[in-house]
This record gives C-alpha cells, structure tokens and sequence, in this order.
C-alpha cells in the first residue's frame, strides 16, 4: 500500500537522522518502529550507566552521539534540558529556563518529547514555553511563550504534544488558541510561519504522511482528527472524535490504509484514506468501543495488524491496562492479554520483528507478535515506576524512571 511505504519514505527523510539515531517521539518514523535487532535475553539487559535526572513523562531521544533529556528542575518553577554521551553517560551540558507555576497529581515535569533536526533541539514544555537549543553547546537559540503569545490555556495535565520537524524548516505543536489551534514555527528563528483552525489543544502528538505534494500532518486535538498540509497548514479533512474527558493522548497510528486513532472514553476507530484527483479524504471502517487507549500509543507490526494497549475507562475503579492484538482493516480483536500494566505500558517494534514493551511498573518484555495468542520471550525488571516511553539506538535501550535516566545494552 502507497500509504505504509510512504509514512516510512517521509519521516526517514525529514529526521535527518542516521540509521542508529531516535531523535524524535517514537523514533526515526514517528511511529515506534526501530531497524535494530533484539534477541532473547536470558540475565537482565546489563546496566551501561545511570544518570539522576529530574522528573517528568518525556521520552529520551538520541541522536549524534547525544541522549537528550526534558526535566523538571527539583522544587524549581523551571525546566532544564539534559545532553549526555551516548556511550559513557558522561554530562555533555545542562541548560534550564523560567516556565511558570504548574502543578499536577501525576508529575510537575515535561510531557512532551524532544525533536532533534540538524543541529538543533527542539522542546515543548508542560506550560507552553517551545524552545530551540544547540545541540553541541546547549545555546538557547530562541523560545516562545505559546500560551501566552495565542491566548491559549494549559490543560488540566499539562501541555504534552511533541513537536513534529518538517524538512528542518518548520517545526508543528498543538497549541490549542483561537486561530491558532495548530501553529508552524520556522526552525531558524521561531517566527509564525502559519496558524490554523480553532480546536483547544489535547495531549496528542501529530504525525506526517505521504510523500511531495501528498503530505499530510494529521494532528488529534480535542475535537477530532485534523489534516493540513504541513506547508501552510490549509485543510484537507476533519473527522469529528472528541473524548468525553478531552483526554485524547495516543499518537494516531497508520497500518497498510488505514489511520487509527483513540481515546479513553471513545475507544477506536479506523479511517480508510484515499486520494483521488489530489484530494485527501477518509472514510469511517470501524469503531470499536472497547479499545480505550489512555496514552500508549498503538503500534503497527505490519500492513494488517495493530497492537494496542488500552486502560480503563472511568469512571471504573478496576484500574488496568490490557494489550490487544487487532485487525487493522476491520478493527477485530485477534486476542487479548489482561493486566500487561495498571495504568499504561509501551511498544517498540524491533528491526528483527519483534515487540519490546515496557510496563509502568518498569518490566522490559520482549514479545513474539503472533496473531493468534499471547507469546512472551523473556522480562527483566529494569527500572522503576515510569510513563515514559524508551529510545533504541546502536544497541542500546535508554528507558527513564522518576529517579534516573538509564542506559542498558540490548544488543551486540
């Protein structure tokens, strides 16, 4: 199918990032696949190093020789951005800035997750503040206060999307404002690019498919599934899906033609995509009432299946997270695994095809993919409590706790 290669071709493309290299949220395709082999352990993946950090949900990314990290500045009202070498864990640099008051039951520090493009860093913290950063030096090159500039409001659980880069020239975040739902940052000097539509903002982060003139960047905002063309951000197509809690936080995901999205109140649904004569559209498939994705974001193993990690829809006390195997054309469950995880747990597709997924309680499973049951390799306990999603690159699987950032080796 056109779609699966081109969501591959594109992402590749605009990371600039070296075979090896996770810069971005899940990884070099923005959509938790990795080219890396991982083979069965039977002793707990060793230790590398371990560096305290502070806390916050942003994933780790790599790139260059560099691990990237978003924190929290302890018993500060600040945010601080951490580079450290790839191999010896060794601090590189440590830059942090001013955000303003935030305060949350689950976690005071930064949601979203880095984009590394070029030589730069680009971070978006859980008050709004966008910033470019040096990737060598840590320089702070510029920084927008988003919320205030759009007359924009913070959500309940903070600002959470990770930033999309586009061909090094733009950079796309959600920022929810009147006329400024959707905005484009020009990379170089964080200027308005272009500004669209008036959806508030959810905890989404969008993704880019196709390729030229066929691109799209499809974002889930609180009232439903937007796609733009990522150069001036005019419409293609809008599909209605607003979650009753406008807790909207999965990332949508493709597999062969059809996009995935969902929510913990909605569940999922399948849109076919199509287009005809230059004109995008979508057309509805399925829905499926009961996977209730809360915010794992689903993972595509091929063409015709998705694995889905769905929590609990509330207002059930019953608390758990359940890993479904799911057809992607039609959105039938092939077979379910009950309590991989209470309130979430991730999925990383490996280059050899397999699945990593990693438990909120900081178990690291490595999984067979089969389509008719539940096929477990091997599980090692390898840190602690985390929402965080890891990075996999050269070998090496970074995963972050609410204590450490933690280097482990998977590979050769």
């Amino acid at each position: 199918m056109v779609w699966w290669r081109s969501i591959l071709v594109v992402l590749v493309g605009i990371s600039g990032a070296r075979a090896a290299d996770w810069p971005q949220w899940l990884g070099p395709t923005r959509d938790g696949a990795s080219g890396e082999t991982v083979a069965a352990w039977t002793e707990a993946p060793k230790v590398l190093w371990r560096q305290a950090i502070g806390e916050g949900h942003s994933s780790p990314v790599v790139a260059d020789g560099r691990v990237f990290v978003h924190a929290r500045v302890k018993d500060k009202e600040e945010e601080e951005v951490l580079a450290f070498d790839v191999k010896t864990g060794n601090s590189l640099w440590k830059k942090s800035y001013s955000r303003g008051s935030f305060s949350n039951i689950f976690g005071n520090g930064p949601r979203g997750t880095p984009a590394v493009a070029g030589d730069h860093v680009f971070t978006f913290g859980v008050t709004g503040f966008l910033s470019c950063w040096e990737a060598k030096t840590g320089k702070l090159v510029w920084q927008v206060n988003t919320l205030k500039d759009f007359n924009a409001k913070n959500l309940f659980f903070g600002m959470s999307v990770s930033p999309l880069v586009v061909d090094n020239d733009l950079v796309l975040v959600n920022v929810g404002g009147a006329g400024a739902s959707l905005v484009a940052f020009q990379t170089k000097t964080g200027q308005v690019a272009w500004k669209k539509l008036d959806d508030k903002a959810s905890y989404s982060s969008p993704i880019l498919v196709g390729e030229g003139r066929n691109r799209q960047a499809i974002f889930l905002t609180q009232q439903g599934l937007e796609s733009v063309n990522p150069s001036d951000g005019n419409l293609y197509w809008h599909y209605p899906f607003v979650d009753a809690l406008s807790e909207s936080s999965t990332t949508p995901v493709v597999a062969g033609g059809t996009l995935m999205a969902s929510s913990i109140t909605l569940g999922s649904v399948g849109l076919q995509m199509d287009n005809k004569d230059g004109r995008h559209s979508v057309k509805e498939v399925w829905k499926s009432p009961d996977l209730t994705c809360y915010f794992s974001t689903p993972v595509a193993v091929d063409k015709d299946h998705i694995f889905v990690v769905t929590g609990t829809k509330p207002p059930s006390l019953n608390i758990k997270a359940d890993l479904h195997c799911v057809e992607a054309p039609t959105g039938k469950t092939l077979w379910q695994k009950t309590g991989v995880g209470k309130y979430h747990a991730t999925l990383l597709r490996t280059g050899n095809n397999k699945l990593l997924m990693l438990d909120d309680a900081g178990h690291l499973i490595l999984l067979e993919p089969n389509f008719k049951e539940y096929r477990e390799l091997c599980r090692a306990k390898v840190c602690g409590e985390t929402w965080a999603h890891p990075a996999l690159s050269d070998g090496r699987l970074f995963v972050r706790d609410r204590d450490a950032l933690i280097c482990l080796q998977l590979g050769p």
